[in-house]
């Protein structure tokens, strides 16, 4: 497996050093368990990072891990390293899949995942999430030239997915309770999946529409794209994930991504990734915040239950 590691911790606390991040009283050495323990004992800490969840986590013309998720992810870092009292923290970056990023993180390789993960019950009986950093409801993506809007029209057609997403789980319940007959893909990777849908070896390409909409700025021809009007599921949060039953840890983690989001760090922080051009091709996703992401970071949370996010 591919990792990266950062000569000690300069990035995020160049970055965030104006902000203060609240936390507790530092723990004494002996009191250190569970994440903590390790990072103190180590002197680093591990980020899962994706390759291709633009604008959440992906690589840059250097090959370097960039987005949305990996600047969260700093932020975090930065409130361990000044729990810690570390004058230096090493980050080692680990590339993850939609189907190594929940076992990486409960055997320890990692110790968050910055990406675009979907926070729901299933999972949470796995992992643990920080505050949602976003919203986004499952659409697909098709060729305009095909003329598919809804869910219906992919009655009988190839259609890919990622594995181990939610978004695939959805396809398949979909498939089976509208008795529609498609023929689902796997494909390993969004990137590969993508490419089904430019080279017409799938008709649709299923997943959060946010990752959709950057695909399709990405790509040769924009224009030729279109976004299902219709969803597969209700807006839903997406986070940084940790390992569960690490309460100390999910402490650090909640008051970091708190005191960003309610700053006003957090609103510029997205402005930077989805309404500014960004790298390395200089696209601009042009989605602005909604009101549910706002009240959201006004208030922030962890809940899985889409219904937590309606604005009143």
């Amino acid at each position: 497996m591919r990792r990266m590691r950062s000569a000690g911790f300069v990035f995020a606390a160049a970055l965030f050093a104006a902000q203060a991040i609240p936390g507790g009283a530092p723990l004494r050495a002996e009191e250190l368990s569970g994440t903590l323990k390790k990072i103190k004992d180590t002197g680093g800490i591990t980020l899962g990072f994706r390759d291709s969840s633009i604008p959440f986590s992906y690589l840059d013309d250097d090959q370097k891990p960039i987005g949305y998720a990996m600047d969260i992810c700093y932020a975090i870092v930065e409130a361990v390293r000044k729990e810690l009292k570390l004058d230096n923290l090493a980050v080692e970056l680990v590339p993850v899949s939609s189907s190594t990023r929940i076992p990486l993180l409960a055997n320890g390789t990692i110790d968050l995942e910055c990406g675009s993960t979907t926070n729901n019950p299933e999972r949470q009986r796995q992992v643990a999430f920080s505050y949602t950093h976003f919203l986004t409801a499952t659409r697909f993506i098709s060729k305009k030239a095909s003329k598919l809007e809804k869910i219906e029209d992919l009655r009988g057609k190839a259609v890919v997915a990622t594995s181990g997403t939610s978004n695939i789980k959805q396809l398949i319940e979909a498939n089976a309770a509208r008795n529609l007959g498609i023929n689902i893909i796997h494909a390993k990777d969004h990137a590969e999946a993508f490419l089904m849908v430019e080279n017409e070896r799938a008709v649709a390409f299923v997943m959060d529409d946010i990752l959709l909409a950057a695909f399709a700025v990405g790509s040769k021809d924009p224009q030729a794209y279109a976004i299902s009007s219709e969803a597969f599921s209700k807006p839903e949060p997406c986070g940084i994930m940790l390992r569960r039953d690490d309460p100390a840890f999910k402490k650090i983690v909640d008051e970091a991504t708190a005191a960003l989001y309610e700053s006003a760090e957090g609103p510029k922080l997205y402005e930077k990734w989805f309404m500014q051009k960004i790298p390395p091709k200089g696209l601009n996703l042009n989605v602005p915040m909604g009101a549910e992401l706002r009240h959201e970071f006004a208030k922030p949370s962890d809940s899985a239950d889409p219904e937590a996010y309606k604005v009143m």
